[in-house]
C-alpha cells in the first residue's frame, strides 16, 4: 500500500525545518526542481493496494539519490539522514525527525522492488534536469597499459638465490 507523501500530509508542525534552512543549498535547490510527481506516479506501479502501508516514494528514491550523491553505503545514509536536516528537505519532511526514516535493509527491498525500470527512472530524472548537458560529444578513455615490476620466482632465479 502506497502512502501519501510527507510534503502532502496536512498534519501542521510547530517546527517548520523549511523555513529554518538555507535555500541556497544544492540539496534544496535540487529537491525543488526534480519532478517528484512524475517519478512517484510511474514508481507506484510497483506497489500493491492490498497490505501494510509503505515508506513513500520520494522518500526512498531520495535515500538511492543521496547515496549515489555523498558515495555513502546504505547504513551510513540512513544514519546521516537522521542528523542531517538538508537530507531530511530533500526526501520530502517538512518537520524535523528524531528517528531513523527507515532501516537499511528497506533500500535494497526497495531497489529489488523497482528493479533496474525503477532505477532508469530515478536516472532519468537527473538526465531531464540536465538536457542537452548530460549529453557529452566525446568520450575520453585511458587505454594506457603499463606493467608491473613482479618478479616471478622461476628456477634460474632460485637457482642464484
Amino acid at each position: 500500500m502506497l502512502p501519501d507523501s510527507p510534503v502532502n500530509d496536512d498534519q501542521l508542525s510547530f517546527f517548520n525545518i523549511v523555513d529554518q534552512l538555507d535555500t541556497s543549498h544544492p540539496l534544496i535547490a535540487l529537491g525543488n526542481t526534480l519532478d517528484w510527481s512524475s517519478l512517484e506516479a510511474s514508481l507506484s506501479q510497483y506497489y500493491s493496494a492490498k497490505g501494510r502501508a509503505a515508506k513513500p516514494i520520494r522518500l526512498m528514491s531520495g535515500l538511492l539519490m543521496i547515496k549515489q550523491l555523498y558515495s555513502l553505503s546504505d547504513e551510513s545514509v540512513v544514519d546521516q539522514w537522521k542528523m542531517n536536516p538538508y537530507f531530511q528537505v530533500f526526501c520530502g519532511e517538512v518537520s524535523f525527525q528524531t528517528q531513523v526514516p527507515c532501516h537499511a535493509t528497506e533500500l535494497v527491498k526497495f531497489r529489488n522492488r523497482i528493479g533496474s525500470e525503477g532505477v532508469r527512472e530515478i536516472f532519468s530524472l537527473s538526465v531531464k534536469l540536465h538536457g542537452k548537458l548530460a549529453e557529452e560529444r566525446t568520450v575520453l578513455v585511458d587505454t594506457t597499459v603499463q606493467e608491473k615490476a613482479i618478479t616471478y620466482p622461476t628456477d634460474r632465479l632460485l637457482s642464484e638465490k
